[in-house]
């Protein structure tokens, strides 16, 4: 019985196998289809804008129309082009036409528009946690003595430098 049973698995696993080697990939043009209706050139519109304010505060000297340009419709869509055999490597044609129904849905125009707020927001409270855990870790390393008072190894004598041997007297 237990040999059937080994056996019948086997065989299921081989076709799970088999239709998973064999799935359609998705279309360059359904690809892009998605592209849109995710919105995704006005996601990298967004993220320029972002960017050319940081480039305007870091380098003063140069106008903001600059960086505002530097990313214009014909980069974006080579940007996305490029962006094509990535989609086409990890979905198969049938996961896009799920990810298009979904994204066409309410709920996923609210996944679309809200998603860069919750994660901005979530990047904001993970850099808060990250802080406060690394000064709790800190703070409990000073309290075992493994750090001194500033937060930094004590010296240890192996990374003193070695003692320099008075000369012998000639008595």
């Amino acid at each position: 019985m237990h040999k059937w049973t080994g056996f019948a698995v086997a065989t299921v696993l081989a076709f799970a196998a088999a239709g998973q080697a064999h799935a359609a990939q998705p279309s360059e043009k359904q690809v892009h289809e998605l592209f849109d209706v995710m919105h995704m050139d006005g996601m990298f519109t967004q993220m320029n804008t972002q960017m050319a304010g940081m480039m305007g505060q870091a380098l003063p000297c140069v106008p903001t129309s600059y960086w505002q340009d530097f990313m214009d419709a014909s980069s974006r869509q080579q940007l996305l082009g490029q962006m094509v055999p990535i989609y086409q490597r990890h979905f198969t044609a049938q996961d896009v036409d799920g990810l298009l129904k979904f994204y066409r849905s309410p709920l996923g125009q609210k996944v679309i528009t809200q998603m860069p707020v919750t994660m901005a927001e979530g990047m904001k409270v993970g850099q808060d946690w990250g802080r406060a855990r690394a000064q709790a870790m800190i703070e409990k390393l000073r309290q075992k003595g493994t750090l001194e008072a500033n937060g930094r190894c004590p010296a240890s004598p192996a990374a003193m430098p070695a003692a320099v041997p008075a000369p012998k007297s000639g008595r």
